[in-house]
C-alpha cells in the first residue's frame, strides 16, 4: 500500500502495488515537476496560482509560486502511465495543503 500525492490543489491516491519486477516493485512517488522552481517563479502568476488552488485552504502568495500546480505534471497522466505498477484503491480530494 502507498500514497501518491498530486500537486498542490490536485488529487492524491491510495494505491496497492502490483509487484511489477520490471520496475523493481516500485512506482512514482508523486506528480513530478514539469518546471524548475526558478522557471515556475518566472512564469506562474499569482492570479494563476490562486485560481489553480481554488477550494483548497493553502497559502496563496508569491512565496509558494514554485509549488503551484502548473509546475507539476497532471496527476491523472502520471497515474495512467503506471497502471501496470499500481491499483488505485481510493482517490483523495485535497482540501488543505501546508507549505513553508
Amino acid at each position: 500500500m502507498g500514497i501518491i500525492p498530486g500537486a498542490m490543489g490536485a488529487k492524491s491516491f491510495i494505491v496497492r502495488g502490483l509487484g511489477n519486477p520490471e520496475s523493481f516493485d516500485s512506482c512514482s512517488h508523486g506528480a513530478g515537476r514539469v518546471m524548475s522552481r526558478t522557471q515556475a517563479r518566472r512564469e506562474v502568476t499569482l492570479a494563476e496560482h490562486v485560481a489553480a488552488t481554488e477550494g483548497v485552504a493553502c497559502r496563496k502568495d508569491e512565496g509558494v509560486i514554485d509549488e503551484s500546480p502548473r509546475a507539476y505534471k497532471p496527476i491523472e497522466a502520471v497515474m495512467a502511465a503506471q497502471s501496470d505498477l499500481v491499483e488505485i484503491v481510493h482517490t483523495l480530494k485535497q482540501v488543505v495543503c501546508v507549505k513553508g
